[in-house]
């Protein structure tokens, strides 16, 4: 009965148009009043929903992204890159694939990259032949490479619900993050050249090229600071993300000078909004996830699947295709509380190592944020040029593909995902 009632006020709320994060929660609160689960447990669970270190670093890594965007570093890796390809068969699309690769690094958020990276080269693109949709379509899929490369969001609240190494998440994001990259960029080049797009009418000159990459190198050398630290072990994911926000600050503000002290308050505002949303989402679904346990969905869940799959591989493969399903009408973070509790004892069941998993996990999770019908990165690039969602969707079709066919080599491959955070020695199987 239990069961019936927060599965049925869940749905009808979706339905309904409510808010994921609030359904989440009403469909908790009520079954705990309903059945006397302990009112009085939701003031604790609301608590120690978010007194967390590792989730500490979602504000610091938000701000330092709002910090960037404000700085305008975007359009100078985009110069950058435009210089170097951007002649090729296919060049601007691939442009923005890359520029999206190293923004996605930088702010962590799939739905501010395709904004940021959208602004800049959509307009350059139309101006050159590309197809409106298709461009659009290339820089929001190109996006979902943002929660997985760090610094991921999604791999923080993976890390905080698993309590597994976020270090070491983030540098298992390395290898899976850049082979996606290389397969969008395959993609795109493809479609390219099928379709007769190019880019800029000539290449950039040694000295061009050389003068927009130490213009950019302050931008470029982000991501490098601040894996660098982790990696070597200087510093925790959450330390990293403070750095990040200094680290911003001072090239927004001494080497760029494009941005002001006054500018402050406006990039605090923006910077608390968002990260208030995403807690906002982690307070309700870990109320939800309680909830769940306490009357007993997640063991006789996870019961479930240990007796369907015969192996780990078809585990595996099964819930990668559930998480594709789910990504086309729930957010990564409702997601990973809603299915992660449930997951952790399959995953002991099997003895399935935890942060290879993770990186399967948050892959197929980005492929939802490009997919209908309420892909986050779909929705931003279609604002941005105008167009409906339907059309922008059809041309993503080839990278949905592509970004399929790698989910499946990183579900058979643990290597790829593991090799970096052994060898850094910040995880051990």
């Amino acid at each position: 009965m239990e069961v019936l009632l927060i599965s049925s006020v869940f749905l009808v709320l979706m339905v309904l148009g409510v808010p994921i994060g609030t359904a989440l929660g009403v469909a908790g609160v009520v079954t705990i009043y309903q059945f006397d689960l302990g009112i009085e447990m939701l003031g604790v669970n609301f608590a120690s929903g978010i007194a967390s270190f590792p989730l500490l670093a979602i504000p610091f890594f938000v701000l330092a992204g709002v910090i960037l965007d404000r700085a305008g570093l975007a359009a100078t890796i985009a110069r950058f890159f435009e210089l170097l390809v951007g002649k090729s068969t296919g060049g601007l699309a691939m442009v923005a694939v890359m520029t999206c690769i190293f923004w996605g690094s930088l702010s962590g958020s799939g739905p501010a990259t395709t904004a940021a990276v959208g602004m800049i080269l959509l307009a350059p693109m139309i101006k050159h032949g590309y197809d409106k949709s298709f461009a659009g379509a290339t820089i929001a899929n190109a996006s979902d490479l943002s929660i997985i490369l760090p610094p991921s969001i999604a791999f923080i609240i993976y890390g905080n619900i698993t309590s597994v190494s976020v270090s070491a998440l983030f540098v298992a994001g390395i290898i899976p993050g850049v082979l996606t990259g290389a397969g969008t960029v395959l993609v795109a080049y493809l479609v390219s050249r099928k379709r007769g797009y190019r880019g800029l009418a000539q290449r950039g000159s040694t000295m061009e090229i050389w003068q927009a990459f130490r213009k950019s190198i302050w931008a470029l050398l982000a991501p490098v600071v601040i894996l660098g630290g982790i990696y070597s072990g200087i510093f925790t994911p959450t330390e990293a993300a403070v750095v990040a926000v200094f680290y911003s600050l001072f090239v927004a503000v001494f080497i760029y000078r494009s941005i002001h002290w006054r500018d402050m308050i406006d990039m605090l505002v923006d910077a608390a909004v968002t990260s208030s949303v995403i807690m906002f989402i982690v307070v309700f679904a870990g109320i939800f996830t309680w909830t769940t346990s306490v009357i007993g969905v997640i063991d006789r869940a996870a019961e479930l699947i240990v007796s369907i799959a015969p192996n780990a591989i078809v585990m595996i493969i099964l819930i990668d295709f559930l998480l594709l399903a789910l990504g086309m009408v729930l957010d990564a973070i409702s997601i990973s509380y809603l299915l992660m509790p449930i997951l952790i004892p399959v995953l002991e069941a099997f003895g399935i190592d935890p942060v290879w998993y993770g990186v399967i996990f948050i892959s197929a999770l980005a492929v939802g944020q490009a997919t209908p019908p309420v892909g986050v990165n779909l929705f931003t690039a279609a604002n941005l040029i105008g167009s409906d969602v339907d059309s922008v969707a059809k041309e993503a079709i080839p990278y949905v593909v592509m970004d399929v066919v790698v989910l499946i080599i990183l579900s058979l491959l643990p290597i790829l995902s593991l090799y970096l955070p052994i060898k850094a020695g910040l995880y051990a199987p």
